[in-house]
């Protein structure tokens, strides 16, 4: 359905108390990252617990183990399917050229509004999906998506011939390229157009 889902209520109730979570309360959190969920919720935990940083310590370690397992980096989501939308066709592919290029080490995409990366979260693969995005109100929507990382990227005064060589400079910078790897870009013809992303290309960081 393309929706970004959260998964709450009592995920680690007796850490109100507590300062160690149940088995139960672990599995839970887990199986919640194992079915592909976007965000964990905590509730009373945090706003009325004893002990609210311990809570998210733990969760966070949770969360983080679970994303370490195969079956949080595979995925045959619409594997068989036909696509109508030329920018979800474009971020599927992105998705599945990532999970079967060896050296790739970023997903990244040039986005407005945060629909593509939104669009291949859904695939799972073990890299960062990184949202590149001028726009607040897309930043702050992408930190929910899971597995995607928002950076801000400011396309207004650049040179549209220099955009992919700035994308790279800003992935560099950040840690998540490094010389010798890959990275697959996704991105529009018209920046900051809604739904207008229609290219992806597989960029090299030059080795120095």
């Amino acid at each position: 359905m393309n929706r970004a889902v959260i998964t709450a209520t009592q995920m680690m109730e007796s850490m109100i108390e507590s300062p160690l979570p149940t088995r139960a309360e672990v599995f839970d959190v887990a199986n919640a990252v194992l079915d592909a969920t976007d965000a964990v919720m905590l509730s009373a935990e945090t706003a009325a617990g004893d002990y609210p940083v311990e809570t998210i310590e733990a969760m966070n370690r949770v969360c983080l183990g679970a994303e370490r397992e195969r079956l949080a980096q595979e995925s045959g989501h619409r594997i068989h399917e036909g696509f109508e939308r030329i920018d979800e066709t474009i971020a599927l592919s992105a998705m599945y050229a990532a999970n079967h290029l060896s050296g790739v080490s970023a997903i990244a995409c040039m986005t407005s509004t945060g629909y593509t990366p939104l669009i291949a979260s859904r695939i799972r693969s073990g890299l960062p999906i990184v949202g590149l995005a001028h726009s607040p109100i897309a930043q702050r929507r992408m930190a929910l998506y899971r597995g995607v990382v928002s950076i801000p990227f400011d396309t207004t005064d650049m040179d549209p011939a220099n955009l992919n060589q700035e994308a790279l400079k800003c992935l560099q910078a950040q840690g998540f390229i490094h010389p010798g790897e890959h990275v697959i870009l996704t991105r529009g013809d018209h920046m900051n157009a809604h739904g207008g992303t229609n290219t992806m290309k597989i960029l090299a960081l030059e080795s120095e």
